[in-house]
């Protein structure tokens, strides 16, 4: 598990931001000009869009930004908030298109089917574009992933769009329109879904996805010298950075600096986990003191 590579998934969303504001003016000009309801959605799907690629966008910037003493890990959440805020537009897009298309089912509009046909198919190639530049923009982080949705959502509605408009041409049954309009925004509340989990996951401090605590902790007190692994934690701090922090136990006449640079060549080879807090100390000698009752009958408790 490695860190994104930020510079390049800078210059990806900096391409994929200018595309899709730029045709999503188009899109709300044709969508005006057609009457196609599932072109207005498309549009405001595309507008969300850009707002949320200049957000992450920000938080990219954000995240690049040195640590200091009072914020120890930087601003490396800034990306997990960023991707928070674009899965609840998704979420209030997706509302938004429902509302419209029931009032359009109740009452229908004329469209214009050709108009609407052609951007709706430039509308599914500037998607296309722009969700190829962010699969190679680099290693995706949560991010970057938040705004590939957003694009791969848009371009899913502008398949629908299109057979909206192929299906009003051919036999000019008015409702295509709002109803495809409604497929459009479930797959946008479908997309929402794995960004708010994978970003609540992180900002709730779960354990990384892949990771099992419990197994982690199972391979650790099987090291050699290792009495006991208490306090483990396995936290996720932003996308490709899972930490772990533990206090570890070892025997008497362990080496307490071996044996942690043991630990964590194993936490690194096997978990992949690189960034380690291990506080390792000697087992106590439970047998120092021993406290009898007053008749002498033995002992009473005994510990430290």
């Amino acid at each position: 598990m490695h860190a994104p590579d930020r510079t390049a998934n800078g210059r990806a969303l900096g391409v994929v931001l200018v595309l899709v504001a730029a045709f999503a003016v188009v899109e709300v000009v044709g969508g005006l000009f057609t009457g196609s309801l599932a072109l207005l959605a498309d549009a405001g799907h595309m507008l969300s869009d850009a707002m949320a690629l200049g957000l992450a966008l920000l938080a990219l910037a954000l995240a690049r930004r040195p640590a200091t003493p009072k914020r120890s890990f930087g601003l490396q959440r800034a990306e997990i908030l960023a991707a928070l805020a674009n899965g609840v537009t998704l979420v209030a897009i997706a509302l938004w298109i429902f509302i419209e298309a029931f009032g359009r089912l109740a009452e229908p509009s004329p469209i214009l089917a050709g108009p609407m046909l052609a951007v709706a198919f430039a509308g599914l190639v500037v998607n296309a574009v722009g969700a190829a530049v962010l699969a190679r923009g680099g290693d995706r982080s949560l991010n970057v992933s938040a705004a590939l949705r957003h694009v791969m959502a848009d371009m899913l509605g502008s398949v629908g769009a299109i057979a909206a408009a192929i299906i009003v041409l051919t036999t000019g049954w008015g409702y295509a329109d709002p109803l495809v309009s409604v497929l459009i925004g479930l797959l946008v509340l479908a997309s929402s879904y794995g960004i708010l989990r994978d970003s609540l996951r992180v900002l709730l401090e779960a354990a990384p996805a892949g990771i099992d605590p419990s197994e982690v902790g199972r391979r650790m007190v099987e090291a050699d010298g290792v009495v006991e692994v208490h306090d483990l934690h396995v936290w996720t701090i932003t996308s490709g950075f899972p930490a772990l922090a533990a206090h570890v136990l070892v025997g008497r006449g362990e080496d307490c600096h071996a044996r942690r640079r043991e630990l964590e060549t194993l936490l690194r080879h096997e978990f992949d986990l690189e960034h380690t807090t291990l506080q390792v100390d000697h087992a106590p000698d439970r047998a120092l003191l021993e406290i009898e009752t007053a008749d002498g009958h033995g002992p009473r408790s005994n510990g430290r």
